[in-house]
């Protein structure tokens, strides 16, 4: 049965999921936005645990346990920096994504929570980044073990309206 797709307008440390994805930077020792708000509630027992894991490249992900999120863990995915579309941060987005759920599917992971991944500070635009995490989503729907819900946290409304706007669609 493939994975029912949701989108929700929430702060993303608060959800009882299985993972939530953290949109982290290669340190994966904490940041700003969602990285930071992450890693606060978390407390410090997360960022001991990141520095065994020796940073992660763009792209990427790895896997901790949640802490003191209400997450039983967080799946560290570090999204590219926009450089105006010709840098291959759209490979680099939907390889963000697809690694967050071969974790989830490794791990049997029931229900993961993606962030709008590299839409803040790391400056890609929201639409076409909603749409790369849309279609990849979509195209590993029927990986084996994939999670039976996955959700689009977004912080902001007009985020959440570019996310319903494309999961109508489908």
């Amino acid at each position: 049965m493939p994975a029912r797709i949701d989108a929700c307008h929430a702060d993303i440390t608060t959800l009882a999921v299985d993972a939530i994805v953290n949109a982290a930077n290669s340190s994966l020792l904490g940041g700003g936005g969602v990285d930071g708000a992450i890693h606060r509630i978390a407390g410090p027992a997360l960022v001991a645990e990141c520095r065994l894991l020796g940073g992660c490249e763009t792209g990427d992900a790895k896997i901790t346990g949640g802490h003191r999120l209400p997450a039983r863990h967080v799946i560290h995915a570090v999204g590219p920096v926009w450089r105006g579309g010709g840098h291959d941060e759209a490979a680099l987005l939907a390889s963000c994504y697809r690694r967050s759920l071969q974790l989830a599917c490794t791990h049997r992971l029931r229900s993961i929570a993606f962030p709008c991944i590299s839409t803040g500070i790391f400056g890609f635009p929201a639409e076409p980044a909603a749409r790369i995490a849309v279609d990849t989503v979509l195209g590993e729907q029927e990986r084996d073990g994939m999670p039976d819900l996955v959700l689009f946290c977004c912080f902001s409304a007009g985020d959440l309206a570019i996310y319903q706007r494309m999961l109508g669609s489908r």
